[in-house]
């Protein structure tokens, strides 16, 4: 039986709103986006930031839909049921409470970091599901201040085990964020160069602002911090100021809570050795890179010290299988290997992704080839970021080179002339040559910031 998410008198109570119209339903979920609309939804009708899309003008359509109500800041003509609100991001933050409230948790994950993320997370949603617990993990990537109280305001009331993703793009944006999930864990998988033209401070400014996750938690909470990275001790020091006395971590250090042991790697996936505090564990991985195989102890750590059966949780882990836009795999066009990258791009994520590359081996007469587009948000050092990634792409065997973009035209002068394919100012420009350079056997990496719009060339090289 389908589990009802809200009805009527909850929504206007969460919210403070007042109800026009049929006060006799139930609905199964929130949505902000009209497109996306099912029979049984809440619509939201959000206003954009800086004159963007006004929800309001989409409220028939999502109606039409099947929505049973709307919630509104102003009142819309000829709805049948709409619950009128000061203003609707206030609204959906108090769902988010209200449904994080009187939700019977046993344990609220927070997961942040520079990379990793979305990985991290959909690993410890699966650990806890293959142990038995009823979990709601954030929705896509979901993770700023939209995202996070719209994951929270669609969690069912009999939830087990709350997984949010938390992002930033700025300082002090994920206090607010912590302070709304309230954790008893938080996980922090990795402190790199992301975003740092927004610190003035630098990679430290990174810190503080991934450590703010600490700030909605008690003292009774748990860190779970990466033991490889250059930055655990300050994480470390900042954990213990927020007040937090239970610190775990992570990673390849012989002082590592959950170590990794052994991995071997192939183009296919990653067998795994693990001790997980004192407890072997072994299992394989369908996602290939000894990064992620790092990422997946800290949700084998999560689990352990929540209780559960980290034997469970490893064998769960086995069914994951890359994420769109985040290394799924596909064969387009005439035995063309397409590894999806397309959704977000670092230095540290561009290493890992020309590792993976280097273990897919062509075809006969194939080639590697890596299609790139800028990594956006590095500041001053853009130029030296993007230089430094010749000799990583030139070590994992790139054949050709493409890319687009001001800060990929200074990686692509760094490359020898034999392997430079082609570089343009945009990807929709490369998404009209990429396709037409490519033969039978080639592996290709398609990989950018999500601003450099790099998804442009995968749809073009799966339209072939």
């Amino acid at each position: 039986m389908t589990e009802i998410l809200w009805n009527a008198a909850e929504v206007v109570k969460a919210t403070g709103g007042r109800l026009v119209g049929d006060d006799n339903w139930q609905a199964l979920r929130v949505t902000m986006d009209s497109r996306e609309v099912q029979s049984g939804d809440i619509f939201i009708a959000m206003i954009g930031e800086e004159g963007g899309l006004d929800g309001h003008d989409y409220v028939a359509q999502a109606m039409e839909k099947g929505a049973v109500c709307a919630i509104v800041s102003r009142e819309v003509d000829d709805v049948s049921s709409q619950i009128i609100v000061k203003d609707t991001f206030e609204a959906l933050q108090e769902l988010g409470q209200f449904a994080r409230g009187r939700a019977s948790i046993e344990k609220a994950i927070a997961i942040t970091g520079s990379v990793g993320k979305t990985g991290v997370r959909n690993m410890v949603d699966m650990a806890f599901a293959g142990c038995g617990y009823r979990t709601h993990a954030s929705i896509k990537s979901y993770n700023n201040h939209v995202g996070v109280p719209y994951t929270l305001a669609n969690m069912k009331a009999s939830t087990d085990v709350s997984i949010s993703e938390v992002g930033m793009n700025n300082p002090d944006e994920i206090t607010p964020l912590s302070k709304q999930v309230h954790p008893d864990i938080a996980i922090i998988t990795w402190i790199a160069d992301v975003h740092v033209e927004n610190f003035d401070d630098g990679i430290n400014g990174i810190v503080n602002a991934k450590s703010e996750i600490f700030d909605g938690m008690t003292s009774e909470g748990i860190a779970i911090l990466p033991r490889d990275n250059d930055h655990y001790a300050s994480l470390v020091a900042n954990a213990k100021t927020a007040g937090l006395n239970n610190i775990y971590s992570f990673g390849e250090h012989d002082h590592a809570d959950a170590r990794l042991t052994d991995c071997l790697l192939a183009a296919n996936g990653t067998r795994v050795s693990a001790n997980i505090i004192g407890e072997d564990v072994s299992y394989t991985l369908q996602i290939a890179g000894k990064h992620i195989a790092i990422n997946s102890l800290s949700s084998l750590l999560t689990v352990k010290l929540s209780g559960g059966d980290v034997q469970k949780a490893a064998k769960a882990l086995e069914k994951i299988e890359p994420i769109a836009g985040r290394g799924k795999r596909e064969v387009v066009g005439d035995n063309v290997t397409l590894i999806d990258e397309s959704y977000n791009a670092s230095p540290v994520a561009m290493n890992a992704s020309f590792r993976v590359m280097a273990m897919v081996d062509p075809g006969r007469g194939g080639r590697r080839i890596a299609v790139l587009g800028d990594m956006l948000e590095l500041g001053n050092r853009a130029r030296e970021m993007h230089e430094g990634l010749a000799m990583p792409l030139q070590a994992a065997g790139v054949d050709l080179l493409y890319c687009c973009g001001k800060n990929m035209k200074a990686l692509y002068d760094k490359m020898p002339p034999a392997n430079q394919g082609a570089h343009t100012q945009t990807s929709d420009e490369l998404a009209k040559i990429v396709p037409d350079a490519l033969t039978p056997g080639d592996v290709v990496l398609v990989k950018g910031s999500l601003g450099s719009k790099m998804k442009t060339v995968v749809e073009a090289m799966r339209a072939m």
